[in-house]
């Protein structure tokens, strides 16, 4: 018999009992972190009993740890950690739930909610109960952002001016929020204001007809006046490239791939105005590790059970605000909307997954 589960607020979780609610693709990963970290696995959940049977099965858990209604699974199994890897209209009451059968830290897949209401309801319960709330935002913990932030702050690079994000249509929703919240990492500054235009044209949503993400480009600011550029239209199918540019250089990105290059003026010209853009300069090509759901989806979990450094309730509902402001702004023709408008926290349920 496995030792009693240990939990202080400030401490490390120990052996955890762990369950998951969802056993699509990204939930089959966070069930292979959390065996990979050595966490029990007491139950799995999900609506589709076909994707119930064969999650069970390739995770060798018999028919009691196999839950058709993820409710009755929380309650039957008294999990310490609980993993919700739904679409996102199910994430406000799955972790209201957790949060009221005292589970003790919950890990919520991205968006954080489909409305302000919705992320400051789970955000509220979980502080009440204790529980700790981390929303798969994974950037801190990937190298693809972790060296920009360390190069755009170094005397060589001279800071960060913009961040520019060239990708194909991923969905404003399903990937835009994740740049949102690696632009607040990268500046350790919330944004301020957005604009946004997206594309009239809707195509199919692979996760099913009834949801819609929003394609086209966004910009959005910090009080400091640090600029981020996103395009994710729909005339763009491949590939996810982030520029950051510098006082002295510029870092290019391919997330795909794994190739940095880096490009920054000669020393003895860096004292030089911005004016003079010519200036000789050394270029640098690196491999970086590329893009990748399940390694930093382990660091989140880690975090999470070490009680520090995870991304917050917090920082997943500061990347709906600047969505929910982007949806704003387009209804307003791309108008400027801060993210105190008062709009943002009482605008309705947004149609994503």
């Amino acid at each position: 018999m496995r030792p009693k589960s240990v939990y202080k607020a400030d401490a490390p979780m120990v052996l955890a009992r762990a369950a998951i609610v969802g056993l699509g693709r990204m939930g089959m990963r966070h069930a292979s972190v959390v065996n990979d970290l050595g966490l029990d696995l007491v139950g799995v959940s999900d609506i589709l009993p076909a994707t119930l049977a064969t999650a069970g099965s390739q995770l060798a858990l018999g028919e009691d740890k196999r839950f058709d209604d993820p409710i009755a699974m929380i309650d039957a199994t008294r999990p310490d950690v609980l993993v919700v890897s739904t679409t996102a209209p199910t994430h406000r009451d799955l972790v209201l739930h957790a949060a009221r059968a005292g589970v003790r830290a919950v890990l919520c897949e991205k968006p954080a909610a489909t409305s302000i209401a919705a992320c400051n309801a789970m955000i509220d319960a979980c502080r009440d109960s204790g529980t700790r709330l981390a929303i798969n935002h994974q950037m801190r913990f990937m190298e693809q952002y972790q060296k920009p932030k360390d190069l755009v702050n170094s005397p060589a690079y001279g800071g960060l001016g913009s961040v520019i994000v060239s990708a194909g249509n991923f969905g404003m929703a399903m990937n835009g929020t994740h740049y949102f919240e690696m632009f607040r990492y990268l500046t350790e500054e919330a944004p301020v204001s957005v604009n946004a235009w997206f594309s009239p044209e809707a195509l199919p949503n692979p996760r099913g007809p009834q949801f819609i993400d929003a394609a086209g480009s966004v910009r959005m600011t910090t009080a400091s006046g640090k600029r981020f550029y996103l395009d994710c239209s729909p005339d763009q199918g491949h590939g996810m490239f982030v520029t950051y540019n510098c006082r002295n250089g510029r870092i290019d990105i391919d997330e795909l791939s794994g190739q940095m290059t880096m490009t920054v003026r000669d020393q003895e010209h860096r004292d030089a105005p911005t004016t003079r853009y010519g200036m000789p300069y050394s270029v640098t090509v690196a491999a970086i590790t590329p893009a990748d759901a399940v390694a930093p989806t382990r660091s989140v979990l880690e975090a999470l059970l070490a009680g520090a450094n995870y991304p917050t309730g917090e920082d997943g509902r500061l990347a709906m605000q600047a969505l929910v402001a982007a949806h704003i702004s387009n209804k307003r023709g791309g108008s400027t909307v801060r993210l105190d408008d008062p709009e943002i926290a009482s605008y309705g349920d947004l149609p994503i997954a």
